[in-house]
């Protein structure tokens, strides 16, 4: 009787199983269809001429798959190196001042005592649920005020200043140091600046590692605030590099395409070298 139960018992559960294993993949599935699906018709276009992209589908395979005059076209015409090396000036500042400003806030949050230190932990919570675009009027009143508009110090502070996740993930970093290695430190003779640099943040290399690679594609993606800030034509980001195509080919869905891949492939090629780190650094941030 125990055995014939428990095989009619196992039957069901089996289906169930078997159907939420079916359920898992087609969910995946088509997660992967929704990501994959726009980055395939935009690589198929930028590789067909300016024919095929008006008469063909969306998916319609291009005559030629080694046609790059449009990735030409989109790099000459859209000053893609000028773009890129402007990127690169401001991702480097940007991204060594939030690592700096973060773990130095942490750092103070964590490990020092003062008045009204729940107060400031809620008010980095609530600066990070205002919603930034609330407070754009003034903020470029602010940085206009300061001779800053069309300068590209004026998106690395804002980039700097901004950051409530950095601190965070450096915060969850910092409780799981043990404070011994301060007050060791500390014997020692080294003051608080000291025990910073030479024993807090060598042990922060994966909360770095997450917060640049977080922050960098963040700034490089970011399109809002260096088109309201850069207002010359030469100091154009590669996320605004693609809004030049705007007039002149404007109809041209093919060089725009192109356009879209050259700044695609960057960031791709960083995810997928780096991913392990993103998600190690999540992981170990959450456990602490």
């Amino acid at each position: 009787m125990s055995t014939a139960s428990s095989v009619a018992v196992s039957g069901p559960v089996r289906v169930r199983r078997a159907a939420a294993t079916a359920l898992k993949y087609l969910s995946l599935v088509i997660a992967s269809v929704v990501v994959l699906g726009p980055l395939t018709v935009i690589l198929l276009t930028s590789l067909k001429t300016d024919r095929e992209a008006q008469d063909g589908g969306a998916l319609s395979p291009p005559g030629d798959w080694l046609n790059l005059g449009n990735y030409v076209t989109a790099f000459r015409d859209a000053d893609m190196l000028g773009a890129f090396a402007n990127t690169a000036f401001i991702l480097v500042f940007a991204i060594g001042g939030t690592v700096l400003i973060g773990s130095m806030t942490a750092y103070a949050i964590d490990r020092f005592a003062f008045r009204l230190k729940k107060t400031v932990l809620g008010l980095f919570l609530v600066a990070a649920l205002v919603p930034g675009v609330t407070t754009q009027v003034a903020t470029f009143q602010v940085v206009n005020s300061f001779g800053l508009v069309d300068s590209f110090w004026a998106p690395v502070l804002l980039y700097t200043g901004t950051d409530i996740v950095a601190v965070v993930i450096f915060l969850q970093f910092i409780r799981g140091i043990p404070v011994s290695l301060d007050e060791a430190a500390r014997i020692d003779g080294a003051n608080a600046f000291t025990v910073y640099r030479k024993v807090i943040l060598p042990l922060l290399r994966p909360a770095i590692a997450t917060v640049v690679i977080i922050k960098g594609v963040t700034v490089y993606n970011d399109f809002y605030i260096p088109f309201l800030y850069l207002q010359s034509d030469d100091k154009g980001v590669i996320s605004t590099a693609l809004f030049r195509f705007k007039g002149p080919y404007g109809a041209h869905w093919e060089v725009i395409s192109a356009g879209v891949v050259l700044v695609i492939v960057p960031t791709l090629v960083v995810f997928l070298f780096l991913q392990r780190y993103i998600y190690n650094g999540f992981t170990r941030g959450a456990v602490k």
